[in-house]
């Protein structure tokens, strides 16, 4: 790790993830080493009518097979992969030819949004298209296809929320790592900024691993054992 994160690594690690030790990393302070277990959590997260309907999925009857040709698995694996690598060439591409290195916060801070937005609209997009496939299967993976559609409507809602504070933590980091370098000025080539770019493109390339668990596992449950 880089920058303000290259500093902390004395400090105790982090628990969890990389995705949250990197953001504690960020906020330059260690996350609490230990908190409310995850039936706590999970009742801070998910209010009682989306606890009753993900109820619902868990114990109720399997949802009617679906009559339309399903989509083949490898075709859907081989999506997913794409679109990966999308993202990352996305989060990873230098600067256009031509264009100069962004040197303020509010330009990194719109480039975060813009990735994130991206990231949301195709993840879901793919996560959707897994739930069609396996309500065309037998036995009790229909079921799976309703529980993560209810978990993600009760879990998403607090997700977006606390992914939302990525923006203002990178914002925060840029201004920490200028103070550092002792100068009001921004030079596109100083060290500073180059590490910063790095921190950013680990955060954001980190956000994207979680955002793709879901995918993956429902994948897994297509993919004969």
């Amino acid at each position: 790790m880089t920058g303000t994160m290259a500093k902390t690594q004395h400090r105790t690690p982090v628990p969890g993830p990389p995705f949250i030790r990197l953001l504690a990393a960020l906020a330059d302070r260690n996350a609490p080493r230990t908190g409310p277990d995850l039936s706590d959590r999970l009742s801070q997260w998910i209010d009682w009518t989306r606890a009753v309907a993900l109820s619902g999925a868990l114990d109720g009857r399997l949802p009617a097979p679906v009559d339309a040709a399903p989509v083949a698995v490898d075709a859907l694996a081989k999506e997913c992969a794409r679109v990966r690598a999308t993202l990352v060439d996305s989060i990873t591409a230098p600067p256009a030819a031509g264009k100069p290195v962004p040197t303020d916060p509010i330009a990194y801070r719109q480039r975060c949004l813009t990735v994130q937005r991206a990231m949301l609209t195709a993840t879901g997009r793919l996560r959707g298209q897994l739930r069609d496939r396996l309500s065309a299967e037998p036995g009790e993976l229909p079921r799976l296809a309703e529980v993560d559609a209810a978990m993600e409507q009760a879990l998403s809602p607090r997700e977006q929320q606390l992914l939302a504070g990525v923006p203002a933590l990178l914002g925060a980091h840029f201004e920490r790592l200028r103070e550092d370098a002792g100068s009001a000025e921004v030079d596109p080539d100083s060290g500073w900024l180059q590490l910063f770019r790095n921190d950013m493109q680990a955060v954001l390339l980190a956000e994207l691993d979680v955002r793709f668990h879901p995918i993956e596992g429902l994948l897994a449950a297509l993919r004969p054992h």
